[in-house]
């Protein structure tokens, strides 16, 4: 790469909510250098080699591409670059926050999910300023997370309030009152967001539980106030 050029690309921190409750980051063994070998974030150069439309459309392609999947949500959070993030040079890297349904697998070997408090210790080291992205990330699902529904993108599209508390304490890292929540979640369907199903699920242990749905397309549903108040 020569001093004039730059490298630019996006990233994306893929999330998943496990069935313990834990969210989990989706990671890609690195097939080339530089770090080849390495856990990374999924991610794509951009250029006018590939015929993205837009920075989501390369988004869109980094997950479909690296990882085959598609994400229930996806949204952009940051751009950063500077000359030493990348050992090739100059680089920007455009990240974005993917929210994913709890029952996606991994596809191959080279891809894997972790524990998202093991990225954030530092117990797992990432390459480039990946560490970062992912801190960026999760500020940007917090900060909304006290707000608005955005958590209900890691269930699947049919879910209980029990399942939706553990979502918001997830991506909140704090406990959520029941209540609280589910005032919201009346809110919701109340304004056509959410439907009730009319069925129940049936754990193994505990009573059954109403099954709620959300809205195809229905997009984030913003509370009129903070979900911690």
């Amino acid at each position: 790469m020569s001093a004039a050029e730059v490298l630019a690309g996006v990233d994306i921190v893929a999330l998943r909510l496990n069935g313990e409750g834990v969210l989990q980051v989706l990671l890609a063994r690195r097939q080339r250098e530089p770090y080849a070998g390495q856990w990374a974030l999924p991610g794509v150069l951009v250029n006018g080699r590939c015929a993205d439309a837009s920075l989501d459309a390369a988004a869109a392609r980094a997950l479909a591409d690296k990882a085959r999947l598609q994400p229930q949500y996806l949204e952009q959070v940051a751009t950063v670059g500077n000359g030493v993030r990348d050992p090739r040079g100059w680089s920007l890297s455009t990240c974005y926050l993917a929210l994913l349904a709890p029952d996606v697998e991994p596809q191959d070997e080279h891809l894997q999910f972790i524990d998202l408090s093991a990225l954030i210790t530092g117990q797992q080291a990432l390459p480039f300023d990946h560490g970062q992205l992912v801190r960026l990330a999760m500020e940007r699902l917090q900060g909304k997370s006290v707000y608005s529904s955005l958590p209900l993108y890691l269930l699947a599209p049919r879910f209980t309030v029990t399942e939706a508390l553990a979502a918001f304490q997830a991506c909140l890292g704090e406990p959520v009152q029941h209540t609280t929540l589910r005032g919201r979640l009346e809110r919701m369907k109340t304004q056509g967001w959410i439907v009730d199903t009319g069925e129940k699920n049936y754990p193994k242990m505990g009573r059954p539980q109403v099954l709620l749905e959300r809205r195809p397309a229905a997009g984030v549903f913003i509370f009129d106030r903070s979900l911690l108040a």
